[in-house]
């Protein structure tokens, strides 16, 4: 999988089209990304000591990888992210600008 925690994405497709957020996790075998604030739902939970009150709460779920763009942090553009090899280390580069990510 070409992105990582901590990227910078764009939404793409689906109810949040056009929105952004950071990577919080990835889910490589299912080929998803969990991001905050991204793919909300309604969860109704019973009373716990995590919720005293109970109730519907908003929960994000993943998301899949082919929804999401990686938004370049040199030319702040939605792009595809290649491969290079430099000084003998594979760095990941991107596609629109030709800058080491």
């Amino acid at each position: 999988m070409r992105l990582k925690k901590g990227d910078k994405v764009r939404i793409i497709s689906g109810k949040d089209r056009g929105r952004e957020g950071k990577i919080e996790k990835i889910y490589e075998k299912q080929a998803k990304v969990l991001i905050s604030q991204i793919n909300l739902y309604k969860k109704h939970v019973k009373k716990s000591e995590e919720f005293p009150e109970g109730g519907v709460v908003d929960v994000s779920r993943p998301l899949a990888v082919s929804k999401v763009m990686f938004i370049c942090p040199q030319c702040k553009k939605p792009t595809r992210v290649g491969y290079q090899i430099v000084k003998g280390k594979k760095v990941r580069i991107c596609k629109h600008c030709q800058s080491v990510i």
